[in-house]
C-alpha cells in the first residue's frame, strides 16, 4: 500500500493555524491543527515539537512525552535532540536536585515540590528550540519556587526564597519573570495550585451568573 503523499503547503498552513491557537489558549483547537500538520508532513521535526508544547500548556504530560518522543525521531540537530533527550532519564537533572534538596530542607509541602518539578519540564518543553543556559542551577530552582509560591499564595517573598538559595534577588526577579511570561502563569493557575478550594472556581462561577443574567436580560 502505497504512503500517503506529503502536502508541505496544507502542513505549514494548519502548523501557523495552531500556532494561533496555542498563544489564545485554544488548547484543543491547536493539538488538532498541529495533528493535521503532522499527517500532511510527518518529517517536519517543528510540527511535533509545537504538539508537545501544546500538550504541556495543559499539563497532559504523558501525551506530550510521546509527542516529544515523535519529534526526536524527525530532529537533526544533535545539540537541540541531546537536551530533550535528558527529560527521558529517571535521573533528576541539577535544577531538580537542588530544587528538592532546598524545599525539603525548609519543610516545603511535597505537593509544591511536585508542581515545581512539573513547571521546570513544561517550561523546557515550551521554550522549543530556545536555547537554555544553566550556568547556575540554584537561580532556576529558586524562581521555580518562587513561582509556584506565588500561585499558592504562600508567605515566602522573593527574598526569603533568593536567601534560602544563595542568589541575588535581582537575577532571581529576571528568571521568575522569564517563567511567568514563557508558561503564561497567572494567580491560582490551574497546573500549579495545590490547594483545595482555587479562588478562581468562583470567579468562573460568577461568570456562569453573569452570563446568565445577561440572557434573561435580554429575553422578550
Amino acid at each position: 500500500m502505497a504512503s500517503k503523499k506529503k502536502d508541505p503547503h496544507l502542513a505549514a498552513s494548519k502548523n501557523k493555524e495552531g500556532l494561533a491557537h496555542y498563544a489564545n489558549w485554544a488548547v484543543d483547537e491547536a493539538v488538532a491543527a498541529f495533528e493535521q500538520a503532522i499527517r500532511a508532513d510527518p518529517d517536519n521535526p517543528e510540527y511535533h515539537l509545537n504538539l508537545a508544547r501544546a500538550f504541556a500548556r495543559s499539563s497532559d504530560y504523558h501525551q506530550a512525552m510521546s509527542a516529544l518522543g515523535n519529534y526526536l525521531r524527525t530532529e537533526t540537530d544533535e545539540k537541540i535532540a541531546e537536551r530533550f533527550e535528558r527529560m527521558f532519564s529517571s535521573a533528576l537533572d541539577e535544577v531538580e536536585t537542588v530544587l528538592i534538596e532546598t524545599l525539603r530542607k525548609h519543610e516545603t509541602p511535597v505537593q509544591q515540590i511536585g508542581k515545581a518539578i512539573q513547571m521546570w519540564l513544561e517550561y523546557r518543553i515550551t521554550i522549543g528550540r530556545t536555547q537554555l543556559r544553566i550556568l547556575k542551577p540554584e537561580l532556576w530552582a529558586a524562581a521555580l519556587t518562587h513561582a509556584v509560591g506565588k500561585v499558592n499564595f504562600t508567605q515566602r517573598k522573593l527574598a526569603d526564597v533568593a536567601a534560602m538559595y544563595k542568589v541575588p534577588e535581582r537575577s532571581l526577579r529576571e528568571k521568575y519573570q522569564e517563567l511567568v511570561s514563557t508558561l503564561d502563569v497567572m494567580p491560582a493557575d490551574y497546573r500549579y495550585f495545590v490547594g483545595e478550594q482555587n479562588p478562581l472556581d468562583k470567579l468562573v462561577e460568577a461568570a456562569r451568573v453573569l452570563e446568565e443574567l445577561d440572557r434573561r436580560f435580554q429575553e422578550d
